[in-house]
């Protein structure tokens, strides 16, 4: 398939460490020209999280925020409407950014499943340990997305909406792993064709490319395939064994990857673009493809979001990230 960024391009993965929303909104322009996105500023308090901001997209669904974490309510309340607040003021930052932009933007929302893994009922579990909940959640959450793709497309008349679902916790809702609230015991796992199918229930309404992101080892890749997903946003470190495996048939079937490669917290001796890129290419060859047929399926990330991180080696990270995506569009040609 034809994809909407151009082959071996750079982006982020979503989150920065700024509280400052047009500083941020400017270096991810800036930074990433090919394939900018919507910045997630956690440090600007509540509702700028990865779970409040997704929380605050559902429909007919409300949370509020209590000290254990985000709840599901019957009504919207000051949490919800301060969470709202955030979100549209992060978007006129980026409208004002991309002014005149015309390519692929990404925005990046918590995926259904480690949504379900987070948010509480309102007397009970966590969503996930509700099969009706999971249900109500996922399709409440696809007419969100439906909304806030059309919102940042329109607000950015250029761009070509790429949706990237975050989920971080899929392997644990796979795996049974996810705690009660109470820490005593472990959640059931659920089933992996309702995971595909809740998945794919948010994919489908998107309408545009969908990325499925997770930094965690074990990430069904073959599972997101099935669901739409269009690419696998992985953190390289972590793919070995079986897991590699599956990624290598999911990539055989038509999935982009794109590698996390660059370090999420500043490392000691950064490394190059070049190391990068050998990487890259060593990751294409391992799957057993011809890393320069592979450029277009190749989107250089960093590992993880970079909420953790501190602002210079952000900034740092992007340009090396960008760096990496030409050192890779390089090796591959000079091997051609």
């Amino acid at each position: 398939m034809a994809f909407p960024w151009a082959p071996a391009t750079a982006t982020g993965v979503g989150s920065l460490p700024y509280e400052d929303r047009d500083e941020a909104a400017r270096v991810v322009v800036g930074e990433l020209p090919d394939l900018p996105h919507l910045p997630e500023l956690p440090a600007r308090g509540a509702g700028a999280d990865l779970v409040g901001r997704a929380a605050t997209l559902l429909v007919d669904l409300h949370v509020d925020l209590q000290p254990s974490g985000w709840r599901l309510v019957d009504r919207p309340g000051g949490d919800e409407r301060r969470a709202r607040s955030v979100l549209g003021a992060d978007l006129d930052a980026l409208e004002v950014a991309a002014y005149g932009y015309e390519g692929p933007l990404k925005v990046q929302v918590t995926g259904p499943l480690t949504l379900a893994a987070t948010v509480q009922l309102n007397r009970g579990d966590r969503a996930v340990a509700d099969h009706g909940a999971r249900r109500d959640l996922a399709s409440s959450l696809a007419e969100g997305v439906r909304a806030h793709v059309a919102d940042v497309a329109r607000r950015v008349p250029g761009a070509t909406v790429v949706l990237q679902l975050d989920e971080p916790g899929l392997p644990a809702v796979l795996a049974g792993s996810i705690p009660t609230i109470s820490g005593i015991g472990r959640l059931r796992s659920v089933d992996a064709s309702e995971t595909e199918g809740l998945l794919a229930t948010v994919i489908a309404a998107a309408e545009v490319p969908v990325v499925v992101h997770s930094c965690a080892a074990d990430v069904p890749v073959e599972l997101l395939r099935r669901a739409g997903a269009v690419a696998a946003s992985l953190d390289v470190s972590q793919l070995e064994g079986a897991v590699l495996d599956e990624l290598a048939a999911a990539v055989d079937a038509g999935l982009a990857l794109w590698p996390g490669v660059v370090p999420a917290l500043r490392p000691s001796t950064p490394p190059s673009d070049r190391e990068l890129a050998q990487r890259i290419v060593g990751l294409w060859r391992r799957l057993d493809q011809d890393p320069s047929a592979m450029a277009p399926r190749t989107v250089v990330t960093p590992s993880c979001g970079l909420a953790g991180t501190d602002p210079d080696w952000a900034r740092r990270a992007y340009a090396l990230a960008r760096a990496t995506a030409h050192a890779f569009a390089d090796v591959t040609a000079e091997s051609g």
